[in-house]
């Protein structure tokens, strides 16, 4: 299969896995199911992701590339970090991440969540600390830069991605998400 043809085809199955994750939760996803759903044979869904573990690890990294290769576009410096939180929370909240987080909470061997922490905070949290670094560098931001990436997600977040999981609230629209995003630079930046 040509690279392109297999791009195109991974989105099928991804698409089809998140409609099947969306409607039976991660107890209820098969590779079966989805390769139904995507119509692919399941011998093809077995090959290219092993198990429906694979599947969900695919379906993470796929999450987590879309902030990564906006993360690499954006500029190092205090401008881009309002882009960078709006972006973040959009991730973090979109109904592909609430589905990968419920399916992770609701897993009883715990080996979801480390797959989750892995391919999704494993590779955005590197790369949001190397801008932390150009910020602490030009002095917009003070102390370490892996500490301050972590507070300016705590601030940016807080509890809002769990409430959103857990339904206990409904993602919060775009103005609510503005004035947390410029909370949590100012939260970080140095006056000036």
């Amino acid at each position: 299969m040509r690279p392109e043809n297999r791009t195109e085809r991974e989105a099928q199955i991804a698409e089809a896995a998140y409609a099947v994750l969306a409607e039976k939760g991660f107890g209820g996803l098969s590779m079966l199911a989805v390769a139904k759903r995507a119509k692919a044979s399941n011998e093809t869904m077995y090959r290219w992701y092993g198990d429906k573990t694979g599947l969900f690890r695919a379906l993470i990294q796929r999450n987590a590339a879309q902030v990564t290769e906006r993360l690499e576009a954006l500029p190092p410096d205090a401008t881009s970090l309002d882009d960078l939180g709006a972006l973040l929370l959009d991730m973090l909240l979109s109904d592909r991440a609430v589905a990968l987080n419920r399916a992770a909470a609701a897993d009883p061997s715990n080996s979801l969540g480390a797959v989750l922490a892995e391919a999704g905070r494993g590779t955005v949290f590197p790369r949001l600390v190397a801008v932390f670094e150009h910020l602490c560098a030009a002095g917009e931001v003070t102390g370490p830069p892996e500490a301050a990436a972590a507070l300016w997600v705590d601030l940016l977040v807080g509890d809002w991605q769990l409430r959103c999981v857990t339904g206990a609230m409904s993602p919060p629209g775009p103005e609510a998400r503005g004035a947390r995003v410029r909370r949590a630079s100012r939260g970080v930046l140095t006056a000036r």
